[in-house]
Parts: structure tokens; sequence; C-alpha cells
């Protein structure tokens, strides 16, 4: 798949295309339905599949205050994007300026000239340009003025809530693993280095645990979690803690996991966290010994998750 950070200079990179448009934050389920039907049109009218979006995230710009906490990093929805079959994502530079523009005259510079559109598909609810002005009408009408057509996804529902970026934030906010990866159709999962920690989970409790410093910019709610961890093309199982560790008393906020049957070095190293179900809550424990109980204790209970 191609990636471009603004319209190629090469004006023959599109000759015909059908082309959706979203922020498709957290790339869920539907979001993967407006992709699917993407790349099936494009099949069948002999065309690419192109994708455009937007870096930063619109919100960002129009209401800093907001503090939107977004559910992938650009290079994490590129990638899911990418599993959907498309031939190019087009990730446009958002600004002040740029929300300024005018629909029709976003459609007569991104989709006719740069993309040369034979067919636009877009979610049941999408509005684009300025002041939102960009609707459904407006791209049928100007299809019909310029030789494209439209299609309309209508909302994926799953257990009778229809899928958005919104409702996932909301589960995950409230530790609800299981159902936001209903949703998502997939674990949520974030992307981190491991860094230095306080050592402790060798040396005070003989579990060893690897500190995570994570480049999403949600986590789950505290508590702890049975996790699936990618190094690479390798898969992990453990059990992850989030929180401020409160028997010690230090405050800090983390995200540590323990990995299951593993005893390699992996500091320094890319790891990517996949959230599979929330154990308990996080919780103070009176001594040191009740504590690794309660860490053996979890470690079985994630194994058990992970086995089912």
């Amino acid at each position: 798949m191609m990636v471009f950070h603004d319209l190629p200079p090469d004006q023959s990179t599109f000759s015909r295309t059908v082309v959706t448009i979203g922020n498709f934050d957290g790339v869920h389920l539907g979001h993967r339905s407006i992709l699917a039907r993407v790349v099936k049109r494009a099949r069948e009218l002999e065309a690419q599949s192109v994708a455009v979006t937007f870096d930063p995230h619109p919100m960002k710009v129009l209401r800093p205050e907001a503090a939107l906490p977004l559910l992938t990093t650009p290079e994490q929805k590129t990638s899911l994007m990418a599993a959907s079959g498309l031939d190019a994502v087009l990730v446009l530079p958002f600004t002040r300026e740029f929300a300024a523009l005018p629909a029709r005259e976003f459609v007569r510079r991104y989709f006719l000239e740069g993309l040369k559109v034979r067919e636009v598909v877009v979610g049941h609810d999408y509005c684009f340009g300025r002041g939102r002005e960009g609707n459904i009408d407006l791209l049928k009408e100007m299809g019909r003025n310029h030789g494209f057509t439209v299609q309309v996804v209508w909302a994926v529902e799953v257990e009778g809530a229809v899928v958005s970026s919104s409702l996932i934030r909301a589960m995950l906010r409230l530790g609800k693993v299981e159902e936001a990866g209903r949703l998502l159709g997939r674990p949520y999962g974030v992307a981190g280095r491991v860094v230095a920690g306080k050592g402790r989970g060798a040396k005070l409790l003989g579990i060893p645990t690897a500190n995570i410093r994570p480049e999403n910019e949600l986590l789950p709610a505290t508590g702890i979690y049975a996790v699936r961890v990618r190094r690479g093309t390798e898969t992990l199982m453990g059990a992850a803690n989030i929180g401020t560790a409160p028997t010690f008393e230090d405050g800090e906020f983390t995200l540590e996991i323990h990995l299951l049957d593993f005893t390699g070095d992996i500091y320094g190293e890319e790891l990517a966290v996949e959230f599979v179900a929330r154990l308990r809550e996080e919780k103070r424990f009176s001594s040191i010994e009740s504590l690794a109980a309660q860490i053996h204790a979890d470690i079985a209970a994630a194994r058990k998750a992970l086995a089912d």
C-alpha cells in the first residue's frame, strides 16, 4: 500500500479511483466496513482504492481544549488500514487554514483533480469541509455534475450498539476491554518501548516485569489485565498492571507487564501490548507477601483467560 502525506506531485499516480474519507481513529468495525466497500468497488470498476485521512486529528486543531485521546497512533492507523487491502492512503496535514477550505473546493482539488475520482464511499453521517458543510447531498450533486457516483455505508451495530470511536474510548476508560475489542474487531492494543523501572518485580517479589512507555494516548482503566504481547513476529502471553502500584505508595503511573514463561532480555525493545481481559481492579496490599501471592493468582487467571 502506498502512503502519501499530501497529494503526490506526479499527476499520473492516480488515474481512476474509488475514494473514502474520514478520521478512522481506531479503525473499528464501522471503519472496516467502509474500507471493505471501497476495495470491493475499486475491483469492480478496475480502479485504485484510496482512503483520505488527516494528521493531526481535526479535534486536536479545532478543539484542543477537549484533549481527545486517540485510539491509534498514526503508524498503527496506517498499518490497520493497509490490512483492508487499500491501494493507497492519503494523509492530509490538518491546519486551521485547511479547515477553512470550502467543501466544494475540497472536492474539486482533492477528489476531482488530485485523485481522478469515479466513486466516493462515505459513512452515513460523515461531514467535511468548512463548518462541516460537505455532506452526502453535496457529494451527490457534485457527482452528477462531474461524473462520479456516491455510495453510503450505514452504521455497524454490535449487540445493539452503534460502533463508534467515542463508544470505544468510553469502554476503555471503564476497563471494559472485552467489549471494546468486540467493537474494534480485535483486542485493543498499545505500542511502546521497554524502559527502566523500579526493579521491584524481580528483586522484591520474584516476578520479573517490564515497564512500557506507551506511545498511545489512551490506556484502559487502572487494573490488572491478561495481555498478548507482540515482539516482532513473536507473540507472548502475559499479565499487565496499569496504575500506581499503591502498595508501594510512590504514586507513579505505569504500564507494567509480566511475560509468561519468558526469560529473555527485552530492555529497550518496542512491543505491542493487546488487552484481552480485565482480571481485577488495582488495590493496596498490607504486605509484600500478600501482594506476591495475589500476583501469582493473577498470573494463573491470565493463563486461563488467554487459553479460553
